[in-house]
């Protein structure tokens, strides 16, 4: 999954119809290197090869980072313009000293792992990618492709990016953080239909979401989902949209980019009085406190 950040720099050279982006797959020693899936990719040692980005996957089995591509990351943080990780890649960053005073985020399962781990560190778990420098840090897999819109927004402009996106068929911006992906799974549903219900609400937050068209998705009647999804949830339908739609709307808050109202249409509350009804119920206090917190400028709408 970690691949897939290439596929960006494929679709940029393509948008281009130049080749702005050279890829190497490389490794201590060079030759196959077995996925976690068993297949095999053929790579080339990095030994002292120097490149413009160095990106570093993920793996899922947290072994820990060899001398060799230790001792090749603390060397190349003076001669690459900027280094990356994806998901847990950031654990290998760490261990380098890479991160060290710096703000970084990783896959939310891992965060506090990470933070404890390397207390230097000042770990952003709800972030899609955090750039601090010439340091940038993905959350999960899937976020690396985040990742990557961002570096080529950076070095080719924003059409270019957004063209990409468009042919990879993925959002060219994500709004808002990787905890409303998390919530998703915190409801640890175990039926296809439960999942294909929530799935459902959460890429339509700004609907009605009522119990009879959340059964609907599920292909189930209004009694059997409820009761279904309470059985597997622990919670109510309308508790869990509740949660849903808040976490995004917190997320949409903090970006500083929209306004109440608009954050309280695009996530379902119909009204201003009513999100504000919903934070207090789950953070107790209003989102304009949120967005204070958070250093966040507070966006108005205006009529022209």
């Amino acid at each position: 999954m970690s691949l897939a950040v290439t596929s960006v720099f494929e679709m940029a050279n393509e948008q281009t119809g130049t080749t702005e982006y050279k890829i190497s797959l490389v490794s201590e020693h060079g030759g196959l290197v077995a996925t976690s899936l068993g297949y095999e990719l053929q790579t080339a040692a990095f030994k002292r090869r120097t490149f413009d980005t160095l990106i570093v996957a993920g793996n899922t089995d947290g072994a820990p980072a060899s001398a060799g591509l230790l001792s090749y990351l603390r060397g190349a943080d003076s001669r690459t313009r900027r280094i990356a990780s994806i998901c847990t890649g950031a654990f290998i960053l760490a261990e380098a000293g890479l991160l060290d005073g710096r703000r970084a985020t990783t896959h939310w399962l891992f965060a506090r792992t990470l933070q404890q781990k390397y207390p230097k560190i000042e770990v952003d778990a709800d972030r899609i990618f955090v750039v601090d420098g010439p340091i940038w840090t993905s959350a999960g897999m899937s976020a690396g492709v985040d990742l990557a819109l961002a570096l080529v927004e950076k070095d080719l402009g924003a059409e270019t990016a957004r063209m990409a996106a468009r042919k990879l068929v993925v959002y060219h911006r994500r709004a808002g953080g990787q905890s409303q992906y998390s919530a998703l799974l915190d409801l640890d549903a175990k039926s296809d239909r439960v999942q294909t219900a929530l799935a459902y609400a959460r890429e339509n937050l700004g609907a009605e979401l009522s119990v009879r068209e959340l059964a609907r998705a599920a292909h189930l009647s209004p009694r059997q989902f409820s009761r279904l999804f309470r059985e597997e949830t622990g919670q109510s339908p309308a508790k869990a949209i509740e949660r849903l739609r808040i976490e995004a709307a917190r997320l949409m808050m903090e970006s500083g980019r929209f306004s109440v109202e608009e954050v309280a249409r695009e996530n379902g509350f119909g009204n201003r009085e009513r999100m504000r009804r919903s934070f207090v119920r789950a953070f107790g206090q209003p989102p304009a406190a949120l967005q204070r917190a958070a250093g966040v400028p507070r966006v108005s709408t205006a009529n022209h």
